[in-house]
Order: structure tokens, then sequence, then C-alpha cells
């Protein structure tokens, strides 16, 4: 685990930076620990009060990079080459670097740091902000052993880790990155049925997004296949297979399949 007196830094306070730096302090290490920079003062006011008393937050990454150990890369993909041009000549060559920038690859980040820099890649999703994140992982060929381990840990606190080739992590992003909006739209869509058939919207919204909650639970806990789960709850001429049936003429399955694959293709060209 990470010392005592080590740090870890977020460049970057956005959203995600907040998710992890949160999970990461409920978890394993102090706030005190923890340090963010971002020019927006918002953004650095909304990470300190979510990660809580004694994180650092500053206006520039030389302020916090020296000192820490661990430094998270946790910029749009659209202004990591500055990012990484600024964050070059502050690294000593014993930090570990975790991006979690979507589309930009190992190979295209080491050219711009310097020689033998510590890479990982992680593509978290917003989740981790409430302990029930899904996280892809992938290497560089100087990471060590510990190192894996330690960054796992760490995200281990914001919910679970999967380590996939670099290959594989668009889609990653495609899949569990972005699939919290299409949940959230499954969500919402559950609770406007539930109001069209005369629930109370806020009835209708709690019962909606437990059932998904609960669904998820079964997948996880069970690992039964989905498929044999949904068999366990369609009665034959009963209610579930009359909504399945509508689900199908919809083409639910195909559109999510279509959003997997869109969103994973945009990440590959964010990476170009």
């Amino acid at each position: 685990m990470l010392p005592e007196d080590q740090r870890i830094a977020f460049i970057g306070t956005g959203q995600m930076a907040t998710a992890l730096a949160s999970g990461f302090s409920r978890q394993l290490i102090r706030a005190s620990n923890i340090s963010g920079c971002d020019p927006s003062e918002e953004a650095r006011k909304r990470f300190a009060e979510r990660v809580g008393a004694g994180v650092t937050v500053r206006r520039d990454a030389s302020e916090i990079v020296p000192d820490a150990a661990i430094v998270f890369l946790a910029v749009k993909p659209q202004v990591m080459s500055s990012a990484l041009t600024q964050l070059a000549p502050l690294l000593n060559g014993s930090q570990l670097v975790v991006s979690v920038a979507a589309g930009y690859t190992l190979e295209r980040m080491l050219k711009a740091l310097p020689e033998g820099t510590r890479l990982i890649r992680v593509m978290p999703n917003t989740p981790c902000l409430v302990g029930r994140g899904a996280s892809g992982m992938s290497i560089s060929a100087s990471v060590r052993p510990e190192d894996t381990a330690l960054v796992t840990a760490l995200l281990e606190t914001t919910g679970i880790v999967e380590v996939v080739p670099e290959s594989l992590l668009d889609a990653v992003t495609g899949l569990s990155g972005s699939g919290p909006a299409y949940i959230f739209q499954v969500i919402e869509a559950l609770s406007d049925g539930g109001v069209r058939m005369g629930l109370p919207r806020a009835t209708s919204t709690r019962l909606a997004a437990q059932t998904v909650l609960g669904a998820a639970e079964m997948v996880l806990q069970t690992r039964q296949h989905p498929g044999e789960l949904k068999d366990g709850v369609t009665s034959p001429g009963g209610t579930t297979i009359a909504g399945l049936h509508a689900l199908e003429r919809g083409g639910l399955r195909a559109s999510l399949m279509n959003a997997v694959e869109a969103a994973t293709l945009r990440s590959i060209e964010l990476g170009k």
C-alpha cells in the first residue's frame, strides 16, 4: 500500500477525479494525502468539498506533482497534449502516472513523457462516486507488479476493476465508461412507463432505480447468465413475457448494442 507520507496528485479536479479521490479517501488513504490542481476555481472547490478536510487544491500542477508518488491525469482527451507537455518536466522518475482519459493511448502518452515513465491507463465510470464503479485498466511495459496491485487496490475502493489489454480499452469505454448514461435513460423510461400507468413520479422513479440495482446485484452475486435469470422471471403467457415481447418489437437489445459500438468507435477517434 501507499506509505503514509506519500501523496496522490490529480491533474484535473472534474467529476471523475472527484469520484476517484473521494473513494480513495473514504476507504484507503487520508484526504490530507490527496491533492488536486485545476484552472477552474469552481472545480477545485467541488473537489475539496467532496474529498474531505485536509485535501490540497491548487491552480498549477507544479505545486503538487513534485511531492506526489502517484499522479492521476484526469483531463479531457482534447487537452491531454497540453497537460502532458506541462507534466513532463515536473516528473522526477519515481512517480507512477495513471491516465483516465478516453482514447489516448499508452504509446502516445509515453512519447510525451520522460523515458521509463511507469504509466497505467484506466477507464473508470461515474458510479465510482457512490462506490459502485466499473473500471478497466491497461498497463505499460515499465509498470511493476506492485504498481498494478496498488492502483487495483485504489480503484477497488470505488467499485470493481478488470485488467484488459489496451486494444480492448476502447470497448470498456463504450460499455462501462459510457454505460451509466444508457442506464439512466432506461431508468427514466421505466419511470415514465410507471407514470403512464398511474404511479406518482417519485414512486415510479424509486421503483425503477431499485429494480435496475436489484437486477444488477443478482447478476453479480449469482453469476448466472442474464438470460437464465430473465427466464426465471418469465412465466408462460404471463406479464413479463408480454413486456419482453414489446421490448423486442422496439429493438431494445439492438439499440444498446449499437450504443456500445458507437461509443467505442468514438473513443477510437478521440485517440487518433
